[in-house]
């Protein structure tokens, strides 16, 4: 563990001053900007495994794959010796953090799933890049499986729901509204571009947790939550957004209220914040500000990583109280209006002109403005970044499957399930159907089919809710004798 005298979110210093995040204000949010190859993969880490050493479990997305070092030690040497006196740390205690990873695809680490029920319709729609009109038909689409107790819960049901819906949707517009041919059709593209590796492999049981996410291990420490996400990212970059809207939500709709906290119960790190904003609807942009701006409240900290403050709404960026911002490169006129606005943002120092320097800080520099414990921003200041006690750089293979496998979730997300839900009850109706028209030797049903377990659907279902605890219950809704309620952003929240 690091020296007890060390501030326990120390950022850098610079020989006269050092800067630390105060923990009683972390959770007032903070931004990490600059441009790439700057050091924000650096600074992101130092907070990372300060945050928790406190004892507070983060997650941080790593899509370049090079965050993976912050689970081993760092090695000791001369250079790094050099650098943490310079800052002010002292004599450094070199250890990693307490580390679980996290993969979609399951190849990286946990299989990380989440079930469609719980993705809601409001962040489904922004996966699927839909307009105003045809985000209203998913809204329908949840409403009336809602309504049957239909569970919707991998891209299976999404189809088959889309499929009824076109065949019903004269009976149905009467009760829920118009659904377009038109715009059914539209959903239906935008499907097929989702349904590849990565949507296939998002969706489906057993669903990820939120208690996995806040954790700590035997010592105390919060466990570093590392979603690696080169891959998703390169191939869904809405789906890798959308599963950090989705942990918001959550983090949002069911944690209980704490007020003012002397230190947060988890930390979230948006890195390629861009990508949440980009060609975001307005009124989607309106709830996650309204999000960020309660969410404080919850004991839960945000911070944005990006190149340029300009890809943060005002609205977000005004609501960013801890700030370390990385060399900017002013090459275009927008560069020259980032290096403005990143200037703007900061409490002016007197003897920092700081719009020359962020053009001209070095690798491992920043211009750093954090919160005092009244909440007042400090004059900016320019620090060297202290070095962190994790290894700098990615660990090999054999030590993140050493790792994932002395995990203690190793083999609870291994094996995917695919229990009766929309797609199975809509597939037996059509039988029951073609049967009615054609009679036969009534087929047994697909989910008996499926199980070979002898038990009744009612059995089956009895024995999963002990299996998959809250995500069953949550997804299966009125089946279960509740309403679904949505929270802001459209994910399940407890009534």
């Amino acid at each position: 563990m690091p020296d007890l005298h060390v501030p326990p979110l120390l950022i850098g210093g610079n020989g006269v001053t050092s800067l630390a995040i105060e923990p009683s204000m972390a959770n007032r949010h903070g931004l990490i900007a600059g441009a790439t190859g700057t050091g924000k993969t650096i600074t992101l880490q130092v907070l990372a495994q300060s945050f928790s050493q406190m004892g507070v479990p983060v997650l941080v997305p790593d899509i370049k794959g090079d965050f993976s070092g912050i689970a081993k030690a760092g090695k000791a040497g001369d250079k790094l010796q050099k650098r943490a006196d310079k800052v002010g740390l002292g004599p450094m205690t070199l250890c990693g953090a307490p580390t679980v990873f996290w993969d979609v695809f399951g190849e990286q680490g946990h299989p990380l799933r989440l079930t469609i029920a719980e993705l809601g319709p409001v962040l489904l729609s922004r996966l699927l890049n839909l307009n105003e009109t045809q985000s209203g038909i998913i809204d329908i689409l949840f409403r009336v499986a809602d309504d049957n107790g239909w569970l919707l819960l991998d891209l299976k049901d999404l189809r088959s729901m889309l499929i009824y819906l076109h065949e019903q949707r004269s009976a149905l517009g009467a009760k829920y509204g118009n659904v377009s041919a038109a715009s059914l059709g539209a959903i239906q593209r935008s499907l097929l571009r989702l349904d590849g590796r990565s949507g296939e492999k998002l969706f489906g049981e057993p669903a990820i947790s939120l208690d996995d996410f806040l954790q700590t291990d035997e010592h105390g420490q919060g466990v570093v939550n590392v979603l690696h996400a080169a891959q998703l990212y390169q191939e869904s970059p809405l789906a890798y957004s959308c599963i950090l809207l989705w942990l918001l939500s959550e983090l949002f709709e069911q944690l209980p209220e704490v007020g003012d906290a002397d230190k947060p119960r988890f930390v979230l790190f948006f890195d390629e914040a861009h990508l949440m904003f980009t060609d975001t609807p307005k009124a989607l942009v309106d709830r996650i500000e309204q999000v960020v701006r309660l969410i404080r409240s919850k004991g839960v900290g945000v911070y944005f990583v990006t190149q340029s403050p300009l890809d943060i709404p005002d609205s977000i960026l005004g609501q960013l109280g801890n700030r370390v911002q990385h060399a900017l490169r002013a090459f275009t006129p927008r560069d020259q209006k980032a290096v403005r606005a990143a200037a703007q943002t900061f409490r002016a120092n007197l003897e920092l002109d700081t719009e020359s320097v962020i053009m001209a800080l070095g690798v491992g520099e920043a211009l750093v403005s954090v919160l005092d414990a009244k909440g007042t921003p400090s004059i900016v200041q320019q620090v060297l970044i202290r070095p962190p006690d994790s290894q700098m750089g990615p660990i090999n293979e054999a030590e993140r499957a050493e790792l994932i496998n002395a995990s203690p979730l190793a083999g609870a997300y291994d094996k995917a399930v695919d229990r009766e839900s929309a797609y199975e009850v809509l597939q037996e109706r059509a039988d029951k159907s073609l049967s009615a028209e054609k009679p036969t030797v009534k087929p047994q049903s697909k989910a008996r089919k499926r199980s070979g377990s002898g038990k009744s659907i009612g059995q089956e279902l009895s024995d999963m809710f002990s299996s998959f605890g809250r995500s069953a219950m949550r997804s299966v809704g009125t089946q279960a004798g509740r309403a679904i309620v949505r929270g802001i952003l459209g994910s399940l929240r407890s009534k």
